[in-house]
């Protein structure tokens, strides 16, 4: 087989058709165990380019997998032909229709844009997983996804109304209730209505096989419903009918507290009886991880599992009549009735961040998917859970448990030793299989089948059953070109695991990863697949990803970079390969994923330690030279700032300079200042007095360009009552070092830094940082470039930002800035490291209107100002600072700690920003 049918298939689709390494890379995993890489990745415009691509797939015996957000868990969104993906292009609402409460999607549009579409309306769909900001209609549909209202609203299959399809042959059909729209479907049903009725359809949540009871007269003889939970196999959604519910006027959350889960699964039964609209269930494990990781969590009844029951009503005491009569009904060990929005929002969050954070057990060790979400009727749910723990014991495994409890759905990722011992992750699927079919259960409960599960039907049902799923196939797929080894004639389960046989990556003397026992390649495979990275979560107040959010391209998501990377560990591609770079190029550094990623994926530190070992002993690009080590030419530059200044003046002589030093020349060169904040501390007069003192880090950018910020600062620290000191010497955090991968130069910058604070940080003193990158690079970075150093612990623990300083001591008064408007800026760096919740205490204490920018500003130090990256640093600002600067009403004070935040607004918008120092020192702008 030759590339020829590629260069056809682009000549004859408006579509995108890519089949280079990276590409092929990104899209070989999705949210599961398993890696498959495609011969293609396509990205349809129009119905026509689907109909060309099966066509393609025919004729060249190559098979068809439909993909949209990838957040699938049981490997149903790869595959070896040619991968679809619908969420670039066919993404669209095409209609709403509220009085019928219905919409008309396409497969690749995001459900928390149709919620979005539907909610002024007072509608919305009913399910609702976890992944909803990113997961797409076509998968949920292509898995039958549920979600905590499941239980009231019903799963994906009790929302389609109807579906327009291409089956494996090519035929486009219009599946509703119509059973002779697919030939030979009317047959089939009739001649296999015992295995239908008798194993099919036991219990709401038997997700695994293929839906075929809605098949029968009295499920509504529905194809459409029959069709959801197919996972690709059958066909390709074009668009679908879906219907909505009415969203209800008030909710109630009563939380109920229980010594366990398998104790709170007993009461389901009676949360049950009083109708609630959502019942979950969290194991405590799973929230101290939550909290481990500094997500809010507020206050919990006493207990070591909680329920989380919804109520709805047309009023608030409706409402909670309905949930205290459950409340008294159960036998909880204390409970808490939320009726406030904003308190019930929190809580639900629990769950969503519990999602992804289970990826870790609580001793730290990776948790896989695998044994996603298996069900049992929920009365039979307590006994079942106490088994499971028990067979978990037996097989020497953990993993946190949380879930959709009232329709008996558990979901848990386990650390089983998939890397080390394959054999054990089979053995245990099959021992938990079995198990969960005692109870009468399925394996699995809404994620679907895929790779992880489908082998396991053969001890689920029938060899009668299970020809009857190949024959249901057979009617939408004779050829077997959808989605093969999923459902029928199914991969083994331990068949493409991604992790098996991979060996430690040597370290190279860069990062020590403590957290993941200083393996880069443990490091990489944080990343499970769950895709938070895809969602645009800035309205939540989240960064990650900014590069994605701008482009919208998988290459440029935490996701993709990730699965490059596990590539390279896996020794499939050089450190130096093409296919890395270009991941690469656009990670801005901005380390949010640190924190938004519920995986603790760190992009900015992977992307450091790659560039180290790409580059260790060889020749640079000259930016790295020029912008990884600005600190030391600002430091020869404030000698002389007004000749520097008339160079980088002159228009001609900046872009010439600019573009053979790798920068792009449309971007002007900031000004020095005409006299360094160290050249003049040098004259001030200091004084020594009984005050405690406060080491002020005067990091290169305030020294250089903004000396005024310094000055506020050191005013601000002495009204706290301190005395403030600078190191005797020009330090450096090694921060542009670092972000260009130039690890022992860093290393011997912080070794000269920590020097220099040693006795400082010896007699207790605080060290305050005024820009963000800065702080966060000693707290953060420093540890783990000398983690055996004495000194470095203690040094990152000393580390304070000026807001952090300054709440911690509530005898300093702030200025009254009431009536004053304040647009904030949070720096990344300060987002994923430190948090900005003391910047806002500080800022609430002035009384002015505080209003926080979401998302990165987009020049994120060096990215910015690289050869090749404005346009996309303009769009990162478009984004979130560009927007809200023009939405601000006159007389707005820009806020932004970081110099390239103030630089990034100064250059697009033409406003200058201030420092937090500035604004609670001196006069008003």
């Amino acid at each position: 087989m030759t590339d020829s049918w590629m260069r056809d298939l682009r000549d004859r689709i408006d579509g995108d058709v890519e089949a280079g390494p990276r590409r092929r890379v990104e899209y070989s995993s999705d949210a599961s165990n398993y890696r498959v890489r495609p011969a293609a990745v396509v990205y349809p415009r129009a119905d026509t380019d689907v109909a060309q691509v099966l066509r393609t797939a025919r004729d060249e015996g190559l098979s068809v997998t439909a993909r949209g957000g990838g957040t699938s868990v049981a490997g149903n969104a790869i595959g070896p032909g040619i991968v679809l993906d619908f969420s670039r292009h066919l993404n669209r609402v095409l209609a709403m229709d509220p009085g019928e409460r219905c919409a008309r999607v396409q497969p690749g549009v995001v459900l928390s844009q149709l919620q979005a579409a539907a909610a002024p309306h007072g509608l919305r769909l009913g399910p609702d997983p976890s992944t909803q900001n990113r997961c797409t209609l076509g998968g949920m549909i292509g898995n039958n996804a549920c979600g905590p209202h499941a239980v009231s609203w019903g799963r994906t299959s009790d929302t389609v109304r109807e579906l327009r399809i291409l089956d494996g042959t090519g035929a486009e059909r219009t599946l509703g209730t119509d059973l002779s729209a697919v030939p030979g479907l009317p047959e089939f049903t009739t001649d296999n209505l015992a295995a239908l009725r008798t194993e099919l359809g036991r219990f709401d949540r038997q997700a695994s096989g293929y839906g075929l009871h809605y098949l029968t007269p009295e499920r509504g003889g529905s194809i459409a419903k029959a069709f959801v939970g197919s996972e690709g196999s059958c066909g390709l959604v074009l668009d679908a009918t879906v219907e909505l519910v009415p969203i209800p006027p008030v909710t109630v959350l009563a939380v109920l507290g229980y010594p366990d889960m398998p104790t709170a699964a007993d009461d389901v039964r009676a949360v049950l009886a009083g109708h609630p609209t959502a019942v979950e269930g969290l194991d405590a494990r799973l929230v101290d991880v939550v909290r481990a990781h500094g997500r809010p969590v507020p206050d919990l009844p006493a207990g070591g599992a909680w329920l989380f029951v919804e109520f709805a009503g047309e009023t608030t005491e409706a409402a909670r009549e309905s949930a205290n009569s459950v409340v008294s009904a159960c036998g909880a060990l204390d409970t808490l009735l939320v009726t406030e929005a904003a308190t019930a929002a929190r809580l639900w969050r629990i769950r969503a961040d519990g999602a992804g954070l289970a990826g870790r057990t609580p001793s730290g060790e990776p948790a896989w998917p695998g044994w996603e979400d298996a069900a049992v009727p929920p009365e039979r749910l307590g006994d079942y859970l106490r088994d499971f723990e028990a067979l978990m014991r037996d097989h020497r495994v953990d993993g946190l448990l949380y879930g959709h409890i009232g329709d008996g759905c558990i979901h848990v990722r386990l650390d089983l030793p998939i890397a080390r011992a394959p054999q054990r992750f089979r053995d245990f699927l099959y021992d938990a299989t079995d198990l969960v079919v005692r109870y009468g259960g399925s394996a699995s409960g809404e994620h679907g089948d895929g790779r992880a599960r489908s082998e396991l039907l053969s001890r689920m049902y029938s060899p009668a059953a299970l020809r009857v799923f190949e024959e249901f196939k057979g009617l939408f797929d004779p050829d077997e070109i959808m989605n093969p080894g999923i459902l029928v004639r199914p991969r083994p389960v331990d068949a493409d695991l991604r992790l098996a046989g991979l060996a430690p990556v040597p370290a190279a003397g860069g990062f020590a990863l403590g957290a993941d026992g200083g393996d880069i390649g443990t490091a990489v495979h944080r990343c499970v697949g769950v895709g938070k990275c895809r969602a645009d979560t800035r309205s939540s107040g989240g960064f990650m990803c900014p590069s994605y959010l701008a482009t919208a391209d998988e290459k440029d998501s935490t996701r993709g970079r990730a699965r490059v990377l596990q590539e390279v560990v896996r020794g499939t591609l050089d450190w130096r390969a093409d296919a890395v770079a270009e991941s690469l190029d656009l990670c801005l550094s901005c380390r949010a994923c640190a924190s938004d990623c519920p995986a603790g994926v760190d992009m900015a530190t992977y992307k450091s330690e790659t560039l180290y070992r790409a580059y260790r002993h060889r020749l640079r690009p000259i930016d790295h030279y020029v912008l990884g080590q600005l600190p030391r030419w600002l430091a020869l530059g404030t000698r002389m700032p007004r000749a520097v200044n008339a160079l980088t003046g002159a228009r001609w002589l900046r872009e010439l300079g600019m573009r053979a030093a790798g920068m792009d020349p449309r971007r002007p060169a900031p000004r020095l200042a005409p006299q360094s904040f160290r050249d003049q501390w040098a004259r001030r007069e200091q004084v020594r007095d009984a005050r405690p003192v406060a080491m002020l880090w005067i990091d290169s950018f305030t020294d250089a360009f903004a000396p005024d910020i310094g000055w506020a600062a050191v005013e601000l620290v002495e009204s706290a009552g301190y005395r403030v000191r600078i190191p005797a010497r020009r330090v450096c955090c090694g921060l542009t070092w670092i972000s260009t991968g130039q690890l022992d130069g860093a290393r011997r910058r912080l070794r000269h830094t920590l020097g220099a604070l040693d006795e400082h940080i010896r007699a207790g003193g605080p060290v305050i940082g005024l820009e963000p990158s800065c702080t966060a690079a000693l707290r953060s970075d420093l540890p783990e470039l000398l983690p055996d150093d004495p000194r470095s612990a203690p040094t990152a623990a000393a580390v304070r930002t000026l807001a952090e300083f300054l709440d911690g001591r509530p005898e300093w008064h702030p200025p009254d800035r009431s009536g004053d408007r304040v647009l904030v800026q949070p720096h990344c760096h300060q987002h994923a490291v430190s948090g900005f919740d003391a910047d806002l205490r500080v800022l609430q204490r002035t009384g002015a209107e505080i209003t926080e920018i979401s998302g990165c500003c987009g020049l994120a130090g060096n990215f910015g100002m690289q050869a090749g990256h404005y346009d996309i640093s303009v769009a990162v600002a478009e984004g979130g600072i560009l927007p809200a600067l023009r939405a601000a009403r006159s007389g707005t004070t820009l806020l932004a700690d970081g110099f390239s935040c103030r630089t990034q607004a100064e250059q697009l918008a033409g406003r200058s920003g201030r420092h937090l120092a500035q604004y609670l020192s001196g006069e008003r702008p």
